[in-house]
């Protein structure tokens, strides 16, 4: 699934207030966080994960491995905050076909 821009939008607009629900730390991508990632997915759809503090090219790069290794949506990327989307079969969050 590829999300549209607008989609992208109204999924930043309910992101606005959760807060990070994963961590990632100096060890970086490991399997316990990918399982932590997979685990908060499939409760909540859409989550929030603080990177680390290294330059936006490799927070950009790790993004981009967390979404791939997920099976998820990368929804935005401000700051240390990633926000990552991936439908679950009971859908929590409707959205819209724009």
């Amino acid at each position: 699934m590829t999300l549209t821009g607008k989609q992208k939008n109204y999924l930043r607009g309910i992101a606005h207030n959760l807060s990070p629900v994963v961590m990632i730390g100096n060890k970086g991508l490991t399997d316990a966080v990918m399982n932590e990632i997979d685990l908060a997915l499939n409760q909540h759809e859409l989550i929030k994960i603080k990177l680390p503090g290294n330059e936006k090219a490799e927070k950009v790069a790790l993004l981009a491995l967390i979404t791939s290794k997920s099976n998820s949506e990368p929804v935005q990327l401000i700051g240390r905050i990633g926000v990552i989307y991936r439908a679950s079969d009971d859908a929590k969050i409707t959205i819209p076909n724009i």
